[in-house]
């Protein structure tokens, strides 16, 4: 999983896994989520997203590593 923030246009992708997109539906305003040909969830983008969700701090937890805080 990447989590690629793009200040010039304040979004967020976060990339679920390296499979094409394929269809990409609008979940909410600004949230787009990306389909492989399966079906499958493959990303989510979001728009104007530092009015949305904290970007100055990340939270890891519970998954197969310690659990970990950075923040910016």
């Amino acid at each position: 999983m990447r989590l690629n923030y793009y200040p010039d246009t304040d979004s967020l992708y976060i990339d679920l896994s390296e499979k094409t997109s394929a269809d990409s539906v609008e979940i909410s305003e600004g949230v787009v989520v990306d389909y492989d040909s399966d079906g499958n969830i493959v990303g989510i983008d979001i728009d104007n997203a530092s009015k949305k969700i904290a970007l100055k701090q990340l939270l890891i937890n519970k998954l197969p590593f310690q659990q970990e805080i950075l923040t910016a």
